[in-house]
Order: C-alpha cells, then structure tokens, then sequence
C-alpha cells in the first residue's frame, strides 16, 4: 500500500533567513513536505501574515501544522493559570484557521498537587470551557492534537492522549515518539514497541493517520531531558524500526522532525524511509 508520509521541521530551518509567511518556499526546496509553526511563547503572528503562509503553503504542496504555547497547563488547580491556558489556545485556533494548519499541537498539563485522575478531570472541565468559548466567537474549523509528553510529571501519557481525543470532538494525538521513549525510561528499541502503540491508538481511536513527532533524545529517571541529533546513535528512540512500521501499516503520516537540525534530520528520515520503502518493493 502507498501511503501518504511527510517530512518537515518544527519552526524555520536554521539556514532560512526569510520571512515566516514565505518559509514553505524554501522548505519544498529542501524536498520537503510539511512544516510545523512554533508559537512557543506566544501566538504573535498577524492575521495578514498567516494568510500569506497559508497561500504559501498552498502554493508548495506543504502540509502545516502550528505548536501552541508551551505555557499551557489544562490541568492546573489555580484558575487564572487556566484561564491563560485556554485563552493561549483560543488565539491559536484563530490563527491556524487563518493560516490552515491541520492541526493544532499542545501539551495539556502537569498533574502538580492532583493524582492523574484528578488531573485528567480538571483537564476535562477546561476543555469544555475552550470549546464553548470557541463556539461563541464562531472558530469552527479546528482540530486540536494534545501531544505525548516527556517528563513524568506532565499529563500526556499514550493512554491519557487516547482518552482525551476519545472524549472530545475537534480531536487527534500528537504523538511524540521520543517523549515516549524518555516517559518510560528508554523501553522503545524495535519494530514491535513502535508496533503496539500503532495497534492501540487504531484499536481505541481507529485511525489510519497521525501526525507525529521524532528525535533522539537524552532523559534521566524524571523524563525527557534533551533532544539530539539523529547522527548521535547514544541516544534512542531507534528511527528505522518506525519507518518500516509505517510503511507495513500503510497510514498516513505527517513526522515532524524535533532535532537541533530541524531540516537536515528531517531529510535524513526522508532518505531513510524511501530507502526501506525502496527495498521491500
């Protein structure tokens, strides 16, 4: 089966030296085929601006993705940090559908004082809140993607990402598959580990898609700790047993890469999947 895969970085390369609206010229330069936009402190682009990115986009066949806030924190038992959360994630829902990113990436939270039900339980009640809200002001066209993540005091486990998007419309995972390797002390390191987090979220959420993130990355007994390079064999997850996974499932998928060289491992895992993709024809 063909499938659909992608290959992007997560913001503007390091060599780009243009304007954001104008990124996805030099990304299908590159030959790639997606591109994640990073509000990492804040959604802070114009309305104008991404409207030119979503013409852009359009223009190069790139498939865009935007990273919400990271001060976001759904689950946090003080009510202003909550109000902040879902206001940081109203303004991203504006902005992507301006510039028509397909999804919308966020961390959820952090159980702080609450036990991970109780977190999960504040985290839904807030959500609720953000959908209402969204609904009145008429932003429609959304599809929000919590991520997996990396550190174990963050709410975002496999099973917590699948319970979310099972309760809520507008939904779909993230999955970060090095926050899944660093949450659970290094257990990803072959084909059938990468295997059954593909059969869970089929059989729980029944996709045949995701959008997904990779790197290598360095962690110690409280998570993630680093990202590297894909050129650093110390650090795990593995990358090849994900590419022959993907191709076997023939889903679509959008992998965005997370190292320090956004587009250069991004080619990498390009090169890598055609060459697999290549031998099992």
């Amino acid at each position: 089966m063909v499938n659909d895969v992608r290959f992007g970085p997560a913001g503007n390369p390091p060599g780009y030296r243009g304007q954001t609206p104008e990124v996805c010229n030099y990304i299908r330069g590159r030959g790639l085929e997606a591109y994640e936009y990073q509000a990492t402190y804040g959604v802070r682009i114009s309305k104008q601006s991404a409207l030119k990115l979503r013409d852009n986009s359009k223009e190069n066949n790139i498939l865009v993705s935007m990273h919400a806030p990271y001060y976001i924190n759904l689950s946090s038992p003080k009510e202003d940090v909550v109000e902040r959360s879902i206001q940081r994630l109203v303004q991203s829902a504006r902005a992507a559908q301006w510039m028509g990113a397909y999804r919308i990436v966020f961390h959820p939270g952090f159980y702080t004082e609450f036990v991970p039900e109780d977190a999960m339980k504040k985290f839904h009640l807030a959500v609720n809140d953000l959908t209402e809200q969204l609904d009145s002001l008429g932003v429609s066209d959304y599809t929000f993607a919590p991520e997996t993540t990396g550190k174990k005091s963050q709410l975002g486990s496999l099973e917590e990402i699948i319970e979310i998007c099972r309760s809520h419309e507008n939904f779909a995972p993230t999955v970060d598959f090095a926050h899944l390797h660093a949450r659970s002390g290094g257990k990803v390191k072959n084909k059938d580990d990468y295997g059954e987090i593909f059969t869970k979220l089929e059989d729980e959420l029944g996709l045949k898609s995701l959008h997904s993130h990779f790197t290598h990355i360095e962690f110690t007994d409280k998570g993630e700790r680093r990202h590297h390079i894909l050129s650093d064999d110390s650090y795990g997850p593995p990358l090849e047993p994900l590419l022959l996974e993907i191709i076997e499932r023939g889903w679509d998928v959008t992998l965005i890469c997370e190292t320090p060289l956004l587009d250069e491992d991004a080619l990498l895992m390009q090169r890598n999947y055609r060459k697999i993709q290549k031998r099992m024809l």
